[in-house]
């Protein structure tokens, strides 16, 4: 509601895309770019490296939210709009529009990144990702980011951008594939050669899993805390 009283007027499907191709570009060009950077200045350490990265990715999650959140919702992933068409909360052709515009936004970031430190725009990733192991986590990554999402905007919307901010900062730990969560990152994180690249044959596998995860995250918050009370 505005200070009038009167609602907010929804943005149309333009411009919302627009806002969704944008917000997909920063953030790409957040964790690609931190994560060169990254390499650069850790002197071969890794872990350091992937602590900068995650730093960097998770504070800069709550500023899109925040800025772009009015205007398409900055979902900036296809499986977070996907599990919005399961719930009835979005049209299967917007979705679809969205991810187009996710999937375009995340590529140019990458290029973004690329340029800012001087490097070909486009690169194939190298960095192997494959296995069970790192299947089973792009699930569980997904899965926890789409419930805390469906969860803290029932219970507190307004600390919804921190807590997905939090949520994709603690996972790049605790899971085994540093957590993608989000199929258009995966895929335009195949163009790059860098800390956050992976293989491109690795990718089929990761979305997969990252959809899996997401459907069942959907399906058992709406069993968790959205079912019907029993006639008990």
């Amino acid at each position: 509601m505005t200070r009038a009283g009167r609602s907010r007027p929804v943005p149309d499907l333009p411009r919302r895309l627009v806002a969704e191709a944008l917000a997909t570009a920063l953030l790409l060009a957040t964790v690609v770019g931190s994560g060169i950077m990254a390499a650069r200045l850790s002197g071969g350490n890794d872990g350091l490296a992937l602590l900068a990265n995650a730093l960097a990715t998770g504070a800069m999650l709550p500023v899109l939210i925040l800025v772009f959140g009015p205007v398409s919702g900055a979902l900036m992933n296809p499986a977070v709009a996907a599990v919005l068409v399961l719930r009835r909360e979005m049209p299967g052709r917007v979705a679809l529009a969205y991810a187009a515009a996710q999937l375009a936004g995340a590529v140019a970031g990458v290029a973004v990144a690329h340029a800012m430190f001087d490097l070909p725009l486009v690169q194939a990733g190298s960095t192997a990702r494959g296995g069970t192991g790192a299947w089973i986590a792009e699930g569980v990554a997904t899965a926890m980011l789409l419930l805390t999402i469906l969860g803290v905007r029932q219970a507190r919307p307004g600390a919804v951008p921190y807590a997905v901010g939090l949520t994709i900062t603690a996972a790049y730990w605790f899971t085994a594939s540093t957590s993608f969560a989000n199929p258009a990152v995966t895929i335009a994180r195949a163009l790059t050669d860098s800390f956050a690249g992976i293989a491109p044959g690795d990718v089929a596998g990761f979305i997969a899993a990252q959809m899996l995860g997401a459907i069942g995250a959907a399906m058992l918050w709406r069993w968790l805390a959205e079912a019907r009370p029993s006639a008990a």
